[in-house]
């Protein structure tokens, strides 16, 4: 389980606290979806999460474990990160994913660390790419090829940040539903940051919604309601449900 306990943090001495007392946990398999406006602090807790930065005050454990007091090697095992704005130089797409690997070997890679590689290559349906450049791909198969290089590490949370903001609506889809099949197969906790509040929906188990550094509201679909993202985000939607799933509609400012 991931587990953030009054996660203070502030860029300068002197300037104001971006996250204050910042709260939330996510059970092992469970997706997280991370809302707010621009500014609410959705990149600074990824980067405390991740070891980029350290938190000023309070915790943050996973599996029990306070991150704040683990090497950055035992991080890299343990934490994955998948950004928006990929990049992988002029490399194959299998050495892409070993580079996944790098966490658990030394010097030079092992035969394990190459069936390793081998498998979630299988496992994703991409074996057929492992000798051609990922530069070569299209941007979904790119962002695919970024979740094995995460897979790789064999990590207990992988961290998205906009999985999906460069993708046109058919990757899209094909990223989300590989996101919830490692989730769900792999046991895997997934974090993600959002824009659009119906594929937020669709993807996610548990919301947490930004605001002024804390979680002002965290909860599954019940807590997606027209009156909390009226307060989160300043605008007016109305919510209906169609086939037992909620849709969002509108989104005017008020």
């Amino acid at each position: 389980m991931l587990s953030c306990e009054n996660v203070s943090f502030r860029y300068t001495r002197s300037g104001n606290d971006v996250l204050r007392g910042l709260s939330l946990e996510l059970e092992q398999g469970q997706i997280g979806i991370v809302l707010g406006k621009n500014g609410s602090g959705k990149t600074t807790l990824f980067k405390n999460i991740l070891g980029i930065h350290d938190p000023k005050g309070g915790k943050i454990r996973l599996d029990g474990k306070n991150l704040q007091k683990i090497s950055r090697r035992e991080r890299a095992q343990r934490i994955a990160y998948v950004p928006q704005d990929i990049r992988f130089g002029d490399l194959s797409v299998f050495d892409s994913v070993l580079l996944g690997r790098i966490s658990h070997f030394g010097l030079q890679p092992s035969r394990e660390d190459y069936i390793a590689v081998e498998k979630i290559l299988m496992d994703m349906g991409l074996e057929s790419f492992a000798q051609r450049s990922v530069e070569a791909l299209s941007g979904g198969e790119r962002q695919k090829i970024a979740i094995a290089r995460a897979m790789a590490q064999e990590p207990q949370l992988m961290v998205f940040d906009e999985p999906t903001g460069n993708l046109d609506i058919a990757n899209e889809q094909l990223i989300i539903q590989e996101a919830k099949k490692l989730a769900k197969e792999k046991n895997i906790s997934i974090l993600s940051s959002l824009h659009d509040l119906n594929q937020a929906l669709y993807f996610g188990d548990k919301f947490f919604f930004l605001k002024d550094g804390v979680v002002k509201y965290a909860g599954g679909s019940e807590i997606v309601n027209e009156e909390v993202i009226r307060d989160v985000f300043d605008i007016d939607v109305r919510i209906v449900e169609i086939d037992g799933q909620k849709v969002i509609l509108g989104g005017y400012n008020k």
